[in-house]
């Protein structure tokens, strides 16, 4: 028999939930099945799996050490890679990263090595979290492999629901530079519906709504041109895949280098400049008050920053 005792990010969600991550080679009808027939119990009773869990709650679970382990599926002692990860802000609840180009958010194939495990790497070397639990921090939003910059990041199961829903409702504003083909001199918002291709990993702006298009807006503000290029402020008020490239792109301002919504090929550039320079949070209680009203920058990539040295001479 092993007991479960119920930390803080493991309280306030259900039973069965909880049990499909810490037994996470169970099969929901078998973990079911165990709590009909008392085999999983918690605070010494039976239980349904659909109570909320408290923080100070016992689930005692009745398999042998044998089945235990089966089902909890951890390999011991693995370590997560690590490298110089840019930290931007840290509390006890969230992180603040700065994604560098070349970099994957998320996994593309199973053997990927990603900015989410180098976090997980960085907080095992720290000692903030330790693989075994039902809860493994995350990041809140993601970048594309070449766009650079700031992203979000919860450790602990409050930090990343809440900062996940202030992103689902738009509460934190995020704003990007990037460099564009030709003059754009009057800031604006413009609106449009996105229409995504799997298979190619490709977007599509259209003007007007169907079934499979998602509606997309996008705010920018340009700083300075020199009468072939502009750099831009972006806000992203929706987010959506290629938002960005695509939308700039259907408006006649490919992003500069991106061949693959319509830039030229530029002689010496392979990637597009893209960069999320910077989040700004509204007011915030604790324990978030350390990113209340705050405004946290990620300095522009050195490509970057030398590009826009080259084009606009500051």
């Amino acid at each position: 028999m092993r007991e479960i005792k119920i930390e803080r990010n493991d309280s306030g969600q259900r039973l069965d939930k909880f049990l499909q991550k810490y037994l996470k080679e169970a099969s929901r009808g078998f973990l079911f099945k165990m709590l009909r027939k008392k085999n999983i119990t918690l605070n010494g009773k039976k239980a349904e799996g659909n109570e909320i869990l408290s923080e100070g709650d016992t689930v005692s679970v009745f398999f042998s050490d044998e089945t235990f382990e089966k089902f909890r599926g951890v390999q011991k002692g693995y370590r997560y890679p690590t490298t110089n990860l840019d930290i931007l802000y840290e509390d006890s609840e969230a992180a603040l990263l700065n994604k560098p180009v070349g970099m994957l958010s998320q996994k593309a194939k199973e053997s990927d090595v990603t900015l989410v495990e180098y976090f997980l790497g960085y907080l095992q070397q720290k000692g903030d979290w330790q693989d075994g639990g039902s809860f493994t921090p995350a990041v809140c939003n993601r970048l594309d492999c070449n766009t650079s910059g700031v992203v979000i990041a919860g450790k602990s199961l409050y930090g990343l629901q809440k900062m996940s829903e202030l992103l689902k409702r738009r509460a934190i504003d995020k704003y990007y530079l990037t460099i564009v083909e030709g003059v754009m001199r009057q800031p604006s918002v413009i609106r449009g519906y996105l229409c995504k291709d799997e298979k190619i990993n490709k977007v599509t702006v259209y003007d007007e709504p169907a079934a499979d298009r998602h509606f997309i807006e996008t705010g920018y503000e340009p700083l300075m041109d020199n009468g072939s290029y502009t750099l831009l402020r972006v806000k992203l008020i929706t987010g959506k895949t290629h938002q960005i490239r695509a939308h700039l792109s259907s408006i006649g301002h490919p992003l500069l280098g991106d061949v693959k919504y319509g830039g030229k090929r530029q002689e010496g550039v392979k990637n597009f400049f893209l960069h999320a320079q910077k989040v700004c949070f509204p007011a915030l209680d604790k324990p978030l008050d350390g990113l209340s009203e705050r405004e946290i920058q990620a300095p522009l990539p050195t490509r970057f920053a030398n590009m826009k040295q080259h084009l606009f001479g500051k």
